[in-house]
């Protein structure tokens, strides 16, 4: 199968286009590089490099991709509010685009690259993919429109959107500082062993390690139970950003954290109902988060040494 990835040099793209080329696919990868990196980019992807938003770069896209994973975007609430336009043609003009793509050449899907964002504030309990959506982040309101144009277009292209929530681990961007919870304090940690928070310690999120990300893209372009439904990768458990630092103070011995500051669009507390994930994707074992901030930590500090 031909198999389109945008966002091929990001964190997430890079890793669900190594497991479509592991299993054989032929991957057509497409970035623009304004946050992901070429290096990123496995062995034996055929690159595109272009923005998405623009029509010329559409243009120039194979014709013949059967499955569309779209995983290009600007993925951070806080930059969002940096240029709310800007953040709408990455995420949301770019989507509408692909979608017209797909109807035209005939793609049989297009998953899609969502996110807990949606959801804004909600209630100290596992939420559901019906809870009613108010994001907080200009990004928020991006990834949830973007969503509505999936659906307005269902007949023509199926889709399914993943609403990925906290993930991290080995291959996520340690230099960027104003995305991804764990990379931010674990680069802090290993450069000075004082983590800033930007928050309350008593915020909490569900982190769920790459690993189980990649597979819950690789369920979703296959099944067929997801097709027309927005679902949560996350695992269900709830951790406050205290409970995180602790975890990690094991593998970075002598780490710190002070609380200073805040985030602009933050959510305070956020973590899914995993039923559908597990009841659609099939997915109900999670790796701990022991293991997985083990597992970044080592990658991170290779990246270092």
């Amino acid at each position: 199968m031909k198999v389109l990835v945008t966002g091929v040099g990001g964190f997430i793209g890079a890793h669900v286009a190594s497991r479509f080329l592991a299993a054989g696919h032929a991957v057509i990868g497409a970035d623009d590089f304004s946050s992901g990196y070429r290096e990123n980019v496995p062995p034996g992807v055929e690159l595109i490099e272009g923005d998405l938003a623009e029509p010329a770069t559409i243009a120039v896209l194979p014709r013949d991709c059967e499955l569309i994973l779209h995983l290009a975007g600007q993925s951070s609430g806080e930059i969002s509010f940096d240029d709310p336009v800007s953040d709408l043609r990455k995420n949301t003009v770019s989507t509408l685009n692909l979608i017209r793509y797909g109807i035209d050449c005939g793609a049989n899907r297009l998953v899609y690259a969502s996110s807990m964002s949606c959801y804004g504030s909600v209630p100290d309990a596992p939420v559901a993919e019906t809870a009613t959506c108010l994001p907080l982040s200009c990004y928020g309101v991006g990834k949830l429109a973007a969503e509505g144009y999936l659906r307005v277009y269902a007949k023509q292209l199926p889709f399914v959107a993943l609403r990925m929530f906290n993930v991290y681990g080995p291959g996520q961007d340690l230099s960027n500082l104003r995305q991804g919870m764990v990379s931010i304090y674990l680069a802090q940690a290993l450069a000075t062993g004082r983590v800033q928070v930007k928050g309350s310690l008593d915020r909490f999120r569900d982190f769920i390690f790459i690993d189980d990300v990649v597979e819950a893209w690789w369920q979703a372009a296959f099944r067929a139970e997801p097709v027309g439904q927005a679902i949560n990768v996350g695992t269900g458990r709830r951790t406050t950003v205290r409970e995180l630092l602790e975890a990690m103070q094991p593998h970075v011995p002598g780490m710190d954290w002070y609380v200073e500051g805040s985030t602009p669009g933050d959510q305070s507390g956020i973590f899914a109902d995993a039923r559908l994930v597990g009841g659609q994707l099939g997915m109900t074992r999670f790796v701990p988060l022991s293991e997985g901030l083990a597992r970044f930590v080592a990658w991170a500090r290779t990246q270092s040494a």
